[in-house]
C-alpha cells in the first residue's frame, strides 16, 4: 500500500556517477522494486521515465527545466537557466541558485484557457515529502529518483478517484498529468506516446551504462481515454500538425533603408521551386532572446522555434516564404529552418527528450506535406549546410554540434539509420552508438580544456589509420594550413552519424572513405562498428578528366539568366573530386537562382538546363555538375550478411515511415 512505503526496507543506491558496468542492470530493478512498491504498472513506469529522460540520469545535473534524474522531476526554485550575459558554454550546463527558472510548461504560452486543465507537474520535492526522504536524494540518486515519480503517479491516480490498477490501460489520464503541460492537446500527444511505446517495448543503454528493457505488450490499449478537449483556435498562419501546441509570432517583412529589407524573403513554395531540406539549427542562445532576434529586421530568421523545457513550437515564417537561416541563399530559396533552444556545448541540459519529440513530430509533418525524403543529404544540420563560395566557409555555423543524437531522431522520425548492405560494401554509413561512443572534445568550458565525456554521433577522421596519426585538414574551414583540432566547434576532421560516403581503404580496424578529395581514416572495429555497410548510388568523374570542381550551390548556366538579372560569381569550393574517387548522392538537383529585391509579391525564379548531383563531400554536403560525372551503384552484398549494428531499436509513438518521392 502507498502508505506503507516507508516500513519497507531501503533500496539499493544507484548514484547517477555513470562509474557501473555497461551490463550493469541496477536502474532496470529500481524500476521493477518501485512499481511493486507503490503499485503503478512497471510498464507505465519505464514508459513515462524513458519519453522524460530515455532512462539517462545525468549526474545530478538538472535540465533546462530543471528536472532531475530518469524521472525527470522537476525543481524549478533550485535551478536557473544561464542568463543572457553568462558564459554559453559553461561546463556541462550545470547552474545552480535561486532565481526564475526558465520558461517551462506552465510559462505563458498565449493558449487559451479553454484549452487547459488543472495538474502538478513532477515536482521533486513533492515526490521527496512522499517517500520521506530529503530532496537532494532524488538529485543524486536514481533509485530514490524513480521511487519518487512512481509515488507520484500513484498519488495522481488516487486524487483523479482511480483504483491503483495492475491493468496499464487504467493509467491514461494519471500520464497526461505527469508533465505538468496545462494544454491539453500536449497532454493527450505525451499519454498517448507512453502508450504507444509500452505497446512497442524498448531497450537501450543509458549514458551511465545501464542495460534497460521494457518488454513490449502490444495489446495494451487505454481503457479509459477521455475525447480530447478541443484547443484553442489557431491562427490561420500556423502550421504544426494537430497533436502538436504551437503558435505564431511573425517575422516582419519591411523595408529598412532604400537598399536594404528583411528579416526574410516572399516567396511561393513549392509553386515556384520545391522545398528539399529541412535544416536543424540550434539557438547558441536562451529563446526569449531569440524571439526578439527574429522580429527585428535587421537579424536573421527561421521558420520555427521550439523550446526546451517542453518541446513547445513556435513558427515565425510560412513554410512557402524563404527565411535567413542557413548562411546559403541557395539553400534558404530550397528549404525551412528549425531553430531547436540550446547551447551545442550543454546536449545533457539543453537537448531534452519533449524537444526531440517535439521536433520529430513537426517535420515528420514537414516532409509528408512537401515530399522530403528521411534521409541525411534532405534532413541535416546547420554545420552540413554547404557553403556557397569558398570565402564563406570559414564563417559557415557548426550547430547543432557533435551532441546531437541524429541516430535517435531518425528513430523518432520513423526512419531509422541502419545498415543497408554486408560489411564488406563499397558504401558505409557511420552509425557509432551514441550512448557509448564518446570520443574527446575540448572546449566546452573554455578553449583547449577537455569536455566531460558524453555520448556522440561524430566520428573522427585521421590521415593514417592510426589514432596517432594527424587529424584530416580542411583547406576550406583553415585556409592557411592550421592543423585540425579536437575542439567541439572544429567539424574539419569529422563525420555524423547517418551520412554516407564511398569506401576508399580498409586495414584491419580502420576503414578509409573518400573525403574532401582525400583518402580519411576512421576506427571501425568488428566488434564495436562505427559505420555500418550502405547500398546506393555515387558519382565519379566522367573518363578522361582527371579532376572536377565542386560547388556550394547548383547555379544554372550562363545563357539561362534574363537581361535584368545579374548573374552571379560561380565559386568552386576549393576541393576536387579526383579521377578514381567516389562520392555517395542520393538525389540529382535542377539548377536555380532567385534574384532578391524588397516586394510585394515573390521575385521571379531564373531556372537553368544544367543538372547537378548533391553529394556527401565531407562533414558538408556540396554539388558537382552531372555533365562531369558518371553515376555508379554499389556493389553491395545484402545487409543480412552484415554483423548487427548496435541496438537502438527506440522508436517514438505515431513514427511514420519515410516520405519517399
Amino acid at each position: 500500500m502507498f502508505a506503507g512505503a516507508v516500513l519497507l526496507p531501503p533500496l539499493l543506491i544507484l548514484p547517477m556517477s555513470g562509474c557501473a558496468d555497461p551490463s550493469d542492470r541496477q536502474l532496470q530493478d529500481a524500476f521493477t522494486d518501485a512499481a511493486r512498491e507503490f503499485q503503478v504498472p512497471r510498464s507505465v513506469l519505464m514508459s513515462v521515465s524513458y519519453l522524460q529522460s530515455r532512462w539517462d540520469s545525468h549526474p545530478g545535473a538538472p535540465s533546462v527545466a530543471g528536472g532531475f534524474g530518469p524521472m525527470h522531476l522537476l525543481d524549478p526554485g533550485l535551478v536557473t537557466a544561464p542568463s543572457p550575459s553568462a558564459d554559453p558554454r559553461a561546463a556541462d550546463g550545470v547552474h545552480t541558485g535561486h532565481g526564475a527558472a526558465a520558461p517551462g510548461p506552465d510559462a505563458a504560452d498565449g493558449a487559451d484557457t479553454s484549452s487547459r486543465h488543472a495538474v502538478q507537474p513532477a515536482d521533486l520535492p513533492h515526490a521527496a515529502r512522499l517517500i520521506h526522504v530529503p530532496a537532494e536524494r532524488l538529485r543524486k540518486d536514481a533509485v530514490a529518483n524513480v521511487r519518487g515519480g512512481a509515488a507520484l503517479l500513484a498519488a495522481t491516480q488516487r486524487q483523479l478517484g482511480k483504483p491503483l490498477s495492475a491493468d496499464p490501460g487504467d493509467w491514461w489520464e494519471t500520464v497526461a498529468r505527469f508533465p505538468g503541460t496545462r494544454d491539453v492537446t500536449s497532454a493527450a500527444a505525451y499519454a498517448d506516446d507512453v502508450f504507444a511505446l509500452i505497446r512497442r517495448g524498448a531497450h537501450r543503454t543509458t549514458a551511465e551504462g545501464q542495460e534497460v528493457t521494457l518488454p513490449a505488450t502490444p495489446r495494451v490499449r487505454p481503457r479509459h481515454r477521455p475525447a480530447t478537449a478541443k484547443g484553442p483556435q489557431r491562427q490561420k498562419d500556423v502550421e504544426c500538425p494537430a497533436e502538436l501546441a504551437c503558435d505564431w509570432l511573425g517575422a516582419p517583412y519591411e523595408e529598412i533603408d532604400d537598399s536594404a529589407y528583411g528579416n526574410h524573403d516572399l516567396a511561393d513554395r513549392p509553386r515556384d521551386q520545391p522545398i528539399e531540406y529541412i535544416v536543424i539549427h540550434d539557438t547558441e542562445a536562451e529563446l526569449p532572446s531569440m524571439l526578439q532576434t527574429v522580429q527585428d529586421p535587421t537579424e536573421s530568421s527561421w521558420h520555427y522555434s521550439i523550446r526546451s523545457s517542453d518541446g513547445r513550437v513556435t513558427q515565425h515564417v510560412k513554410t512557402k516564404d524563404e527565411a535567413w537561416h542557413s548562411g546559403s541563399q541557395f539553400v534558404n530559396a530550397r528549404s525551412i529552418g528549425i531553430e531547436h533552444e540550446g547551447f551545442l556545448t550543454q546536449p545533457g541540459t539543453w537537448y531534452t527528450e519533449r524537444m526531440y519529440q517535439a521536433s520529430a513530430r513537426l517535420v515528420k509533418y514537414l516532409a509528408k506535406k512537401y515530399a522530403i525524403p528521411l534521409d541525411r543529404q534532405h534532413i541535416f544540420g546547420h554545420d552540413n549546410v554547404p557553403a556557397p563560395t569558398a570565402d564563406s566557409i570559414p564563417d559557415m555555423h557548426d550547430d547543432p554540434g557533435p551532441f546531437w543524437d541524429w541516430r535517435h531522431y531518425f528513430d523518432l522520425l520513423g526512419a531509422p539509420l541502419r545498415a543497408t548492405a554486408g560489411p564488406d560494401s563499397d558504401m558505409v554509413t557511420i552509425l557509432p552508438d551514441y550512448a557509448t561512443h564518446q570520443p574527446e572534445f575540448t572546449g566546452c568550458a573554455r578553449s583547449g580544456s577537455p569536455c566531460r565525456p558524453h555520448g556522440s554521433s561524430a566520428v573522427r577522421l585521421y590521415t593514417e589509420p592510426s589514432e596517432r596519426a594527424p587529424l584530416i585538414q580542411d583547406p576550406g574551414r583553415k585556409p592557411d594550413g592550421e592543423d585540425s583540432t579536437r575542439d567541439v566547434n572544429d567539424l574539419g576532421s569529422r563525420v555524423s552519424a547517418g551520412q554516407t560516403f564511398a569506401v576508399a581503404d580498409r586495414s584491419g580496424d580502420w576503414t578509409a572513405i573518400w573525403f574532401q578529395g582525400h583518402k580519411a581514416w576512421f576506427k571501425n572495429p568488428r566488434n564495436h562498428p562505427t559505420a555500418v555497410g550502405a547500398a546506393g548510388r555515387m558519382v565519379t568523374p566522367k573518363e578522361g578528366l582527371d579532376e572536377i570542381p565542386v560547388y556550394g550551390r547548383a547555379l544554372p548556366e550562363e545563357e539561362a539568366y534574363p537581361d535584368d538579372v545579374d548573374e552571379p560569381d560561380e565559386s568552386p569550393l576549393p576541393y576536387s573530386v579526383q579521377a578514381g574517387q567516389r562520392y555517395v548522392t542520393q538525389s540529382g538537383v535542377g539548377s536555380s537562382y532567385t534574384p532578391k529585391s524588397f516586394t510585394d509579391a515573390p521575385n521571379p525564379v531564373v531556372w537553368g538546363r544544367e543538372r547537378y548531383y548533391e553529394i556527401q563531400l565531407g562533414h558538408r554536403l556540396a554539388y558537382v555538375r552531372a555533365s562531369d560525372v558518371d553515376v555508379v551503384s554499389s556493389s553491395a552484398s545484402p545487409a543480412s550478411a552484415a554483423p548487427p549494428a548496435p541496438a537502438s531499436p527506440e522508436h517514438s509513438a505515431g513514427a511514420a515511415g519515410p516520405a519517399g518521392r
